[in-house]
């Protein structure tokens, strides 16, 4: 498939994803990216930016219409409650709280999120969870690629659109309407991993990792 580019003479548009990362209880790495993964979809499903009427369709569309770029920020104390009344969507899983917000573009950053700080968001992981019950996403992390938690949740959101987006209508309707859960398989080798793969995550190598480096594969198990 190719992958689509920004039309020409327009400033690139990204998605901002914003971790809350408190110094005091900080989430874990695979926690955060379910939740970036979770955030996204649950965003692109909500009637605001599914229905051709809604209000976000339009930003949606532009954004999807060239490279889907997605930038992690981290916010901590009163920065996590400031960024929620800009447009978007808040989850939570396993207490990784990740807020998704109305693509646009890049050099149009709100205020509130441009303050953030991008680079830096590595956290450390705790003992792998066993899997929510079907019908789930499935995103596997290529561990012989290395990446910050930052850049690893962008690639789970990346992974999770491609699957909304790509994966056979029979399988995505009931991962909706089960409420979009999303697992991140670490005792799973990645040969396997892969032959299960439905949509693979190649990476423009903007930041951490060179270009057409695959650093993601998803399905969805029913």
């Amino acid at each position: 498939m190719r992958v689509p580019d920004d039309p020409r003479d327009e400033p690139p548009w990204a998605m901002q994803l914003v971790v809350r990362a408190e110094k005091a209880a900080p989430p874990a790495h695979s926690a955060v990216c379910a939740a970036a993964a979770t955030a996204v979809v649950s965003l692109l499903t909500d009637p605001r930016a599914a229905d051709p009427e809604g209000e976000w369709h339009p930003y949606v569309r532009r954004w999807e219409s060239g490279r889907i770029r997605k930038v992690t920020r981290r916010a901590r104390g009163v920065r996590w409650p400031e960024v929620q009344a800009l447009p978007g969507v808040t989850v939570d899983v396993d207490g990784a709280e990740v807020r998704a917000f109305v693509p646009g573009p890049v050099d149009q950053v709100p205020p509130v999120l441009a303050k953030l700080q991008v680079a830096g968001l590595d956290l450390p992981d705790e003992e792998p969870k066993p899997p929510p019950e079907a019908p789930y996403a499935a995103i596997a992390l290529n561990p012989g690629v290395p990446m910050t938690t930052g850049k690893a949740a962008a690639q789970s959101g990346h992974a999770a659109q491609l699957l909304l987006r790509q994966a056979r209508p029979a399988d995505v309707m009931p991962w909706i309407e089960a409420g979009l859960r999303v697992h991140i398989p670490r005792d799973i080798p990645w040969r396997r991993c892969v032959r299960h793969a439905t949509v693979a995550v190649r990476d423009a190598g903007f930041t951490e990792v060179p270009p057409g480096t695959m650093t993601a594969i998803a399905w969805i198990v029913r």
